[in-house]
């Protein structure tokens, strides 16, 4: 192998471990930008309205285990529909169901 192919095989490699990193990097922007905005909606009006609608559909009821229900949980997420899930959506949890549902 000369020495012309051995540095284009070598800028090839770079090269590609640079392109998947910047994916990664920017995979991970994207992520941390949803759950900013994610976070951002659970403290809205609008959230604390539709939490409430749930909550009394249920009749403040876990509908998993029947104790008193203090959170509601998606049961879909939609990244495209944060703030216009629909109620059919969500239902209301007590906080031990909801921590087994998302660990």
């Amino acid at each position: 192998m000369d020495y012309q192919s051995f540095l284009i095989i070598i800028l090839v490699i770079i090269f590609t471990i640079g392109a998947l990193a910047f994916k990664r990097w920017a995979y991970n922007e994207k992520r941390k930008q949803r759950r900013d905005y994610y976070r951002e909606y659970l403290q809205s009006d609008d959230w604390k309205r539709k939490r409430y609608v749930v909550l009394k559909r249920d009749n403040w009821t876990c509908v998993y285990c029947g104790a008193r229900a203090t959170q509601v949980h998606h049961k879909r997420y939609a990244k495209r529909n944060i703030g216009r899930e629909p109620i059919k959506w969500l239902v209301s949890v007590c906080k031990d169901c909801h921590n087994s549902h998302h660990h």
